[in-house]
């Protein structure tokens, strides 16, 4: 079951014994005792607004009142909306959660909501960070729907000549991977949210996944976009590329669900990688780690991944201890053999003055199934789990919240000074105690880097959010 107040499904993440853990070491490292863990709520205790509007009899048997469905769609899962919930908040659920069976469905719900001055908002996987699933959407409307997505969960079509596919908003990450799996293809779109996303969101949200160079952003894989709109359906045409003017796609690529609600699309695909290759390299100086995270993205090289971390940051998520700053460089193909590669990023590597040891250097292929992924994958399953370690922070009492920029390589040194120093003197500044800044490098492009910053703080009780 989902967890309608945090990220994930229930079950899943810190056990209350590793959260104790948890809050022993950030109490030593704070110099504050954090106290014990705010428990989850649960549905029974939940006591949300009666809804405002009923649904027509036409489309009653796709939506729902339930207490747990609405109370599930009230947030995102940023900082602010978990510690909402944990501290049982549900003051603007939406009144109706609507789980439309296909795109007519979807037509009949926007006439409704039209006709009726109802709001309706989007719902993909509900991983907003942003706020854009919320309904608290004050007098204007007469209430509001939140429109889940996930029946429409397929892939509708597949031009194996092409290596693209037609597929249906609503489908998760991992539903749709293991549909395009038996055709040896796959999206390799791979954001944190992955489990818990659906490729409209992904659309909507204009969505960064995990591999860190060329092919960064959902905008790449996409041929063309189909949505209803209050004013009908809209679709743009299915084209490889277009040279004649603006690209159409882009007027619902990062909309946000605010111009209509994406319903399938058509997607350029990869076949599936059956070479991988990874080395870790470990950094005294977190500088030098930058100096080669450059040198790898202008090297011509385009791993799949190219991964910095700043000394806390590989501590913090279980990476590195040693209090180095640690560079990963991992390489896929679905062609061939990924040694030449490898050995050229490994010498960039060394050249920058990184520390690879040999024995973390992998290289595989289809054959070696049983083989370890090394550095690379104990990364990626640290990166996945990392949000339920975020919720076990927040019902400590800890603030802890995540922001992402880019910038050119010439400008990174000053802004990460200005960044850390903000922060830190804002946490000052406001009283919430002892803070921390940590910095990743989720892509890295020729001209410069994406740099992930994560503040920590010991929050006030209940003041958090102030």
């Amino acid at each position: 079951m989902r967890r309608f107040w945090g990220w994930g499904v229930e079950g899943e993440g810190p056990t209350p014994a590793q959260q104790t853990k948890l809050g022993a070491s950030l109490s030593a490292r704070f110099g504050v005792d954090l106290g014990p863990a705010l428990a989850p709520p649960t549905v029974a205790e939940l006591d949300l607004p009666t809804p405002r509007v009923q649904p027509p009899n036409a489309l009653a048997a796709i939506c729902t009142d339930d207490v747990a469905e609405r109370a599930g769609h009230t947030y995102g899962k940023s900082f602010r909306d978990v510690w909402r919930g944990l501290h049982r908040d549900f003051s603007h659920p939406p009144d109706l959660v609507a789980l439309p069976r296909d795109e007519a469905d979807v037509i009949a719900l926007l006439d409704w909501c039209s006709d009726a001055r109802i709001a309706a908002v989007p719902y993909g996987g509900g991983s907003s960070v942003v706020g854009g699933v919320e309904c608290a959407v004050g007098d204007d409307y007469r209430g509001a729907v939140s429109i889940d997505m996930r029946r429409l969960d397929r892939v509708l079509e597949v031009d194996r000549t092409s290596r693209a596919a037609r597929i249906a908003a609503g489908v998760y990450g991992p539903a749709l991977e293991d549909q395009l799996r038996p055709h040896g293809l796959t999206l390799r779109h791979y954001p944190q949210s992955f489990e818990f996303s659906t490729l409209g969101g992904w659309l909507a949200t204009r969505s960064g996944g995990h591999y860190a160079t060329l092919h960064t952003h959902i905008d790449d894989f996409v041929e063309s976009v189909r949505a209803v709109t209050p004013t009908g359906v809209w679709e743009s045409r299915r084209l490889p590329g277009s040279g004649a003017g603006p690209s159409p796609d882009r007027a619902l690529l990062g909309s946000e669900g605010i111009l209509g609600v994406i319903t399938e699309a058509w997607m350029r695909l990869q076949d599936r990688p059956v070479y991988r290759a990874s080395a870790p390299a470990r950094f005294a100086d977190f500088g030098a780690g930058v100096g080669a995270a450059r040198a790898i993205a202008q090297s011509g090289l385009h791993p799949a991944n190219c991964r910095l971390l700043d000394p806390v940051e590989a501590a913090t998520t279980g990476t590195d201890g040693s209090g180095a700053a640690v560079l990963l460089v991992a390489f896929e193909s679905a062609d061939h053999p990924l040694d030449g590669a490898l050995a050229r990023a490994v010498e960039i590597l060394r050249d920058h003055g990184g520390t690879v040891d040999d024995d973390a250097i992998v290289a595989r292929s289809a054959s070696d199934a049983g083989e370890r992924d090394g550095a690379a994958g104990n990364w990626r399953n640290a990166f996945l789990r990392a949000p339920y370690t975020r919720d076990a922070l927040v019902g400590l009492g800890v603030i802890s919240e995540t922001f992402e920029t880019a910038c050119t390589w010439d400008r990174f040194e000053a802004l990460h000074a200005a960044v850390t120093a903000a922060v830190l003197g804002a946490a000052e500044a406001v009283g919430a105690g002892p803070a921390f800044v940590t910095c990743r490098f989720t892509h890295v492009y020729p001209d410069g880097p994406a740099p992930y910053f994560t503040v920590l703080a010991c929050g006030r009780e209940p003041d958090q959010l102030a």
